[in-house]
């Protein structure tokens, strides 16, 4: 039997998604259903349909891509919840996963995480015009090092490690050719490898300062309630309980690089054996595991693993 004290649930970003997520689950659960139901009448649009179907073109739109995830995690989550009654002691998102986090710990509503989401997908795709920014994945280099690239990389843009996902990859962001110049040192400083990113912006760095600005004031009108479960933030990588700091800290997370390595030893420092993926792929438990392999890794995205899971968790 897993222990509650020790397991935090965790949710995927941009990314982890594909034509067909949810589907298995929503044939089978009608708790699934609900929060596809939900995030539809919120957002006003087919999102079961661009999730099960596709295309695939429009569900990689940013502004779409993040509530269909969202909605995805939320509903493996509330599958999980309503067949096994389990709760986290902690729980963490990376990047947008950070608002599905959010509605699991109670902090904010469905409807109005979907609604927050499409908006921050826009405002970020808008913030800088097509082509002109980038991003590159640097494996094998130490954080330090990479930081110290791009200060030479920059050259008077903009560039910036935007993911510390650990286990010697970090994720850079910014201007395409200060992007470029830095992935070209870190070739030259011995990086296993280096992979410039298919991404329709450069998210986490600064050149997202007028989306951060645009979601302050979308999330203006939204309410937050108090946290049932400590959020481990992607900002500040700690635990957060104070609803009063939720906001500010979504923020600031617009345009600061998420500490994904920290938010793991986070929750290794206070307990956490079992990592409970909830959403599409597997892309956390993999990070997760090359952080601190002491971390059990468990993951609901289809029926058969909320049976495994129910009999994990020794429901």
């Amino acid at each position: 039997m897993t222990d509650r004290t020790q397991t935090a649930f965790v949710f995927p970003g941009q990314g982890s998604q594909y034509v067909g997520m949810g589907q298995a689950l929503c044939d089978r659960f009608p708790e699934a259903t609900a929060v596809f139901e939900e995030a539809e009448d919120a957002l006003g649009f087919g999102l079961r349909e661009l999730c099960f179907r596709g295309p695939e073109a429009d569900l990689n739109r940013t502004e779409n891509t993040q509530p269909a995830i969202l909605t995805a995690s939320v509903a493996a989550l509330r599958v999980l919840e309503c067949r096994s009654g389990f709760e986290p002691a902690w729980v963490a998102g990376h990047s947008l996963g950070e608002y599905s986090a959010l509605v699991c710990a109670g902090a904010l509503g469905l409807a109005d995480a979907a609604r927050v989401v499409r908006e921050r997908g826009r405002l970020m795709q808008q913030a800088v015009p097509e082509g002109e920014g980038g991003m590159a994945a640097i494996l094998g280099l130490e954080t330090d090092a990479v930081h110290g690239i791009c200060a030479v990389a920059a050259d008077g843009q903009v560039v910036a490690p935007a993911n510390l996902n650990g286990g010697g990859q970090v994720v850079v962001s910014g201007a395409r050719a200060a992007v470029r110049r830095a992935a070209q040192l870190a070739r030259d400083a011995g990086a296993r490898k280096v992979v410039e990113l298919a991404v329709s912006a450069p998210f986490h760095c600064a050149l997202m300062k007028p989306a951060a600005e645009g979601l302050r004031e979308v999330l203006e009108a939204v309410d937050v309630h108090p946290l049932s479960v400590g959020v481990v933030t992607n900002v500040e990588a700690t635990v957060n309980l104070d609803a009063a700091r939720v906001k500010p800290l979504l923020v600031e997370q617009v345009v600061a690089p998420v500490r994904w390595d920290e938010s793991v030893r986070t929750l290794v420092e206070a307990g956490c054996e079992h990592a409970v993926e909830l959403g599409p792929g597997r892309v956390l438990s993999g990070l997760i595991r090359r952080i601190d392999r002491r971390v059990r890794n468990l993951h609901v995205e289809a029926p058969a693993d909320v049976d495994k899971l129910v009999t994990e968790l020794g429901a």
